[in-house]
C-alpha cells in the first residue's frame, strides 16, 4: 500500500534523489528549470508517493509561472521510482495533484511532455504560448482546470513568478 502526502522539507532531498535518478544528468540546464530559480513550488500541490519501506516511490513537483503575464501552473517534474514503474503512481499524483490545484482556485495548468502520454489527463498542444528556447514548442501541453477553456486567449512568452502571492 502507498501512502500519498504532501512533500515537506525534509523529504526534499529524497525527491531531489528520485529525480536525479529518472532523468539524465543535466536536467537542471533545461529551460523549465530557469523558471523555477528562486521561486517556491506551490507546495500543497507537490506530492510524494511513499511505499510500504517508507522510501519514495514517485513525486511531483508545481510551479507558479505567468504566460503572458496570465498565472498558471507548471507541471513538473514528474517522475516513478524505476522499481515502482507501471503501477500507476505517476498517474497517481497528477491526478491528485490536479483535483488539489482545482479546489485551490488554479485556472491553467501547462507542462513540457509528451502529447500521447499526457493527453489521458485531458493535456493538449497550447498554441501561442512559448516556452524560453530551446524547447521544441510540440511538447508544450495544457489543461483547463475550470468549466469552458481558461486557456483561451492566453498566449505569449512563460515567465518566472516574481513576487506576491501565487493567486
Amino acid at each position: 500500500m502507498y501512502r500519498l502526502a504532501q512533500e515537506i522539507p525534509g523529504d526534499w532531498w529524497e525527491v531531489e534523489a528520485l529525480y536525479d535518478l529518472c532523468f539524465a544528468p543535466g536536467r537542471e540546464a533545461l529551460s523549465s528549470y530557469r523558471l523555477r530559480d528562486d521561486v517556491p513550488p506551490v507546495a500543497e500541490l507537490c506530492l510524494v508517493a511513499r511505499d510500504p519501506e517508507n522510501a519514495v516511490a514517485a513525486a511531483i513537483r508545481y510551479w507558479p509561472v505567468r504566460v503572458g503575464g496570465t498565472p498558471a501552473l507548471l507541471l513538473g517534474p514528474v517522475a516513478t521510482h524505476p522499481i515502482h514503474q507501471g503501477e500507476g503512481l505517476a498517474a497517481l499524483v497528477i491526478t491528485e495533484s490536479l483535483q488539489t490545484a482545482r479546489a485551490e482556485g488554479w485556472e491553467r495548468v501547462m507542462l513540457v511532455g509528451d502529447r500521447p502520454y499526457y493527453g489521458r489527463f485531458g493535456f493538449e498542444k497550447l498554441e501561442g504560448v512559448e516556452m524560453p528556447p530551446p524547447t521544441n514548442p510540440e511538447r508544450v501541453l495544457g489543461l483547463s482546470l475550470v468549466e469552458g477553456d481558461a486557456w483561451v486567449g492566453v498566449t505569449g512568452q512563460v515567465t518566472r513568478w516574481t513576487g506576491g502571492a501565487t493567486l
